[in-house]
């Protein structure tokens, strides 16, 4: 729904809306409904458009309990529920694709907190679908689509950004919602340190004989970690990590040879398997934004940090980057301050700049310790989870972390 009305003056300068979003994936929108909620004006840019068609193509999302509390505080996980995989239990284990798992593993089970399910798997088609509606309906949020910022410029009390079609826009603050590749990031003069891993991602569904009974299963491979993530029906949602050279050379092939090739990886636990829906290849590494913010200027999710799938807290780390920003934004509003001032946007780069550093550090560890073939390294990170699994109350905690009921969480997900 468009912006009632002009929005405030700052500084002598005359804004269309208080904040200006750059990028339409899913943080950007998501971001455009917190802040509504909390009475900003926002005007958000998205290069693709609404959500097209609803055929399935393999992709989907884990939502750790705390992002989902998250949506349904905004409204949006009654659009999603019925539509949403529940992630029970986690097995992490360790071995070689046709060899089965070390005998040491880590399990992480629900039921050993109180607070419901890990995590649920949405795929990707009905997240956008949800969030497209929830946009179309939302009072304060006006939608600039299919649209592209192609320059923009600090002014005094404001920025003014430049889309593709030539028109221009005034806010408070611009936030970049736009990826890795992030346009508004660079424009800033904004530097990235990246860290390759010589590893892609392949991403596809498979259909299955057998229930996966909720549980996902993370398979350390000495390419590369595959992720099985169940998703609603006899269905789960594949990330299998391999060398680049290789998972090229997968992707490549037709269905039945890649099936072959996935078999003993994937194993016979669910039965016969067969592939649904489309397949995806993207290249892996470690990228962060040097600074979370400048002036006029927030950055949010990948245009901030690009995190390894490892852990499965990409959406979720971008999502408590949008709970965050909404609230330090909304108490300023309360407190009559300039959204877009400094003061404002450090409070935000502190409250996210640990956080991230420490996930990202994680994450990073976590993929050179099991990524490789070293015997005596691969004993060590054997007894390392089988330690882990032995200690309840360790156990726990990680359970905790990998919900995302962990840390200083923002209002929006306690």
């Amino acid at each position: 729904m468009d912006n009632p009305g002009p929005g405030p003056i700052v500084s002598g300068m005359k804004h269309d809306s208080d904040i200006l979003i750059a990028g339409g994936g899913l943080n950007g929108p998501v971001l455009a409904l917190a802040l509504a909620r909390a009475g900003l004006s926002v005007t958000l840019v998205d290069a693709a458009g609404p959500a097209k068609g609803d055929a399935f193509d393999g992709r989907a999302y884990a939502i750790a309990a705390g992002s989902r509390r998250m949506l349904a505080r905004l409204g949006l996980w009654g659009r999603l529920a019925s539509d949403a995989q529940e992630m029970t239990e986690i097995k992490v284990t360790d071995g070689r694709a046709g060899e089965g798992p070390a005998p040491w593993w880590l399990h992480f089970d629900s039921a050993e907190i109180e607070d419901g399910p890990m995590g649920h798997m949405v795929e990707d088609r009905h997240l956008r679908a949800a969030l497209a509606k929830a946009l179309a309906e939302a009072e304060g949020v006006t939608l600039r689509a299919p649209a592209r910022v192609v320059a923009q410029a600090v002014e005094p009390g404001g920025v003014e950004v430049t889309l593709d079609a030539g028109e221009k826009l005034r806010a408070a603050l611009l936030v970049g919602c736009d990826g890795r590749a992030s346009g508004t990031a660079a424009r800033a003069g904004i530097r990235r340190q990246e860290r390759g891993y010589d590893q892609s991602a392949i991403t596809c569904a498979v259909d299955h004989e057998l229930p996966h009974r909720g549980v996902a299963h993370q398979f350390f491979m000495p390419g590369g970690p595959l992720a099985i993530l169940p998703l609603r029906e006899n269905r789960c949602s594949i990330v299998w990590s391999e060398r680049s050279a290789r998972a090229e050379t997968l992707a490549a092939l037709d269905d039945a040879d890649f099936l072959d090739a996935l078999r003993p990886a994937f194993g016979d636990f669910l039965g016969e398997i067969r592939l649904e829906g489309g397949r995806g290849l993207f290249p892996l590494g470690l990228s962060l934004a040097e600074r979370f913010t400048a002036a006029r200027l927030a950055l949010v999710g990948d245009a901030a940090h690009g995190l390894h799938p490892v852990a499965g807290q990409g959406l979720n780390a971008g999502l408590r980057d949008v709970a965050a920003l909404a609230q330090v934004l909304s108490e300023a509003r309360r407190r009559g301050e300039d959204p877009g001032a400094g003061p404002v946007l450090d409070r935000y780069a502190r409250w996210r700049r640990f956080d991230v550093a420490t996930l990202a550090l994680t994450t990073d560890l976590t993929t050179r310790l099991f990524s490789n073939d070293r015997p005596g390294l691969r004993l060590a990170r054997d007894l390392g989870l089988g330690a882990i699994n032995a200690v309840a109350p360790l156990r726990r905690a990680m359970i905790r972390e990998a919900a995302g009921l962990t840390g200083d969480l923002p209002e929006l997900m306690r």
